[in-house]
């Protein structure tokens, strides 16, 4: 289990033979632990709003976490295929049982160590001693042997006792060492430990010739891709070939952008049933998205500008040049567009399993920022309240420091599970950012977390991000740090932290928004009639 699952767990076996779970001080919620028929360890916690027990976590997940399957000096991995491997040194100890799917009779070394050569012919040859394989993310094997042996002397530790075959350090527990058969080892994605398995100098030698001959090939295969591609680019510009162009919204407004598809107005509406509103999954400030289907079942998502949208053209263009050069397995993709008289639509792929708005509260609006700009103002504000930045907000300037408190406004929405614009029935009057502030500065953090995140284990870890998350909503944008400043924060261990002034829209919220959504209206509603003064002549 991770650790964040057990701290502050202990398991009580009494003399009468009862075993039960003890859990730490101050625990908030009911869990429980059940060993179900299958064998599936079960941990689930009580849901008093729907008055239910809701799972959290289980094993074995996969077939990696059922003991000992790929046998002894075997690794797990369930996302190959097959799941079990050799490690490295080792082979099958059964070739025919392993092709089959049974590897739990597990590996054999190929080459003996030098140790045990040593150990047989009395040999003093130095020139061949074996060495350790490094082996990251790994869940350590069972039977460890530990010690207090600094980090630093746990390899040279190893390497001195001929029967010690692998080791590996936790901060901790120690020094770790195995002398017997490695079993029931695992290779994890994200987190794991590293571990240093005993090979033969011969296995070490292989690996490192591999490396010597490999890393120049790959250079120099690097280097003459370079060199072709400069030439294809100054051979293309000599030439003059030109991207295809989309002329885009007439004769009076010539606009230029990349190749994209372009589809057919008629095939949009076809695949949307005439823009029902059945079809419609959502509405921004952009306009309503309709959920499509082309004529080779393809699912679509378009995207159609509203006339009484506050966007336009700038926008329109903006968003196409942004997410037209983004390609990202978690981002959805630009298809193409449709530009027919009045009508403008951006298509997307569909989304079956909905968006991370739906979970997060999402928010959006990609300004129009020059690469070589640090600030900029604009005459139109457009996004969505709760997020936008004091300075953008009420003045239209906006810089990268805007995006740094949209961003600390979704940390402490994360942290707290509510929306910016909750309001609290102690504090009907403040915001999420001055409800967050207020308890800042009353070191009552407990009450701002999430319950459900909420641990002795990690309350440090989300104290750090809570304050990260007030940095970055701080009133004046050159006391907020940089998107990279935040990043090293999160990324970093160190727990010196500037301490954060009070952010912006702490109080009377509600009167700023309702005076927004005001100035809006109004601006949308302005009468359009010219006035002729008559002269005479």
């Amino acid at each position: 289990m991770y650790s964040v699952s057990i701290d502050g767990f202990s398991v009580v076996n009494d003399r009468e033979g009862t075993v039960y779970l003890t859990g730490p001080v101050g625990f908030n919620f009911l869990m429980k632990f059940i060993l179900d028929w299958k064998g599936n360890l079960v941990q689930s916690y009580w849901d008093g709003n729907e008055t239910n027990w809701k799972m959290i976590w289980s094993a074995p997940n996969n077939n990696c976490e059922v003991y000992g399957t790929c046998g002894p000096f075997g690794s797990c991995n369930y996302l190959e295929s097959p799941i079990c491997s050799c490690l490295k040194g080792f082979e099958p100890k059964h070739w025919e049982e392993w092709q089959k799917g049974n590897w739990t009779s597990g590996c054999v070394r190929r080459r003996a160590l030098q140790c045990e050569v040593k150990n047989k012919n009395n040999s003093e040859d130095s020139s061949k001693e074996d060495g350790f394989q490094k082996m990251e993310l790994m869940k350590l094997p069972d039977f460890a042997e530990s010690s207090s042996t600094a980090e630093d002397q746990c390899r040279s530790q190893c390497l001195g006792n001929c029967s010690c075959i692998a080791y590996a350090y936790d901060s901790g527990i120690g020094c770790m060492s195995w002398s017997k058969n490695l079993i029931d080892i695992q290779q994890f994605q994200s987190w794991g430990k590293d571990l240093y398995i005993r090979v033969a100098h011969s296995e070490l030698d292989h690996h490192e010739d591999r490396k010597k001959i490999i890393i120049p090939v790959i250079f120099g295969f690097l280097a003459l891709c370079v060199c072709l591609f400069l030439c294809c680019t100054k051979m293309t510009r000599r030439r003059g070939v030109k991207r295809k162009e989309v002329i885009l919204l007439g004769d009076r407004n010539a606009v230029h952008m990349e190749e994209l598809p372009v589809f057919n107005l008629d095939m949009l509406a076809n695949a949307t049933s005439q823009f029902h509103e059945d079809n419609k999954l959502g509405q921004g400030g952009f306009g309503p998205v309709y959920r499509g289907k082309l004529e080779d079942g393809k699912e679509i998502a378009v995207k159609r500008l509203s006339k009484a949208s506050g966007q336009g053209l700038e926008e329109f263009m903006n968003e196409v040049s942004v997410i037209s050069k983004v390609q990202h397995r978690n981002l959805v993709r630009l298809l193409g567009c449709c530009v027919d008289k009045e009508e403008t639509m951006l298509i997307y792929e569909y989304m079956p399993k909905k968006s991370l708005d739906v979970f997060l509260f999402d928010f959006g609006m990609a300004r129009i920022f020059g690469s070589d700009q640090d600030q900029a103002n604009t005459r139109r504000v457009v996004g969505t309240y709760g997020y936008m930045a004091p300075e953008y907000a009420m003045q239209g300037r906006f810089s990268e420091k805007s995006d740094v408190f949209s961003f600390g406004v979704l940390v402490l929405e994360i942290i707290s599970g509510r929306k910016s614009t909750s309001s609290w029935s102690e504090t009907p009057s403040l915001s999420l950012l001055g409800y967050a502030w207020k308890l800042w500065k009353e070191q009552d953090l407990s009450t701002f977390i999430d319950p459900f995140i909420l641990n002795p284990s990690t309350e440090m870890e989300i104290r750090k991000y809570m304050q990260i998350g007030l940095l970055c909503v701080q009133e004046f944008a050159e006391d907020r740090p940089s998107i990279s400043s935040v990043l090293v924060m999160l990324t970093g261990e160190t727990t010196s932290l500037p301490a954060p002034l009070q952010p912006a829209f702490t109080d009377k919220h509600a009167s700023f928004f309702k005076m927004c959504n005001e100035n809006r209206e109004a601006k949308s509603t302005l009468n359009s009639i010219s006035i002729t003064n008559l002269t005479g002549r």
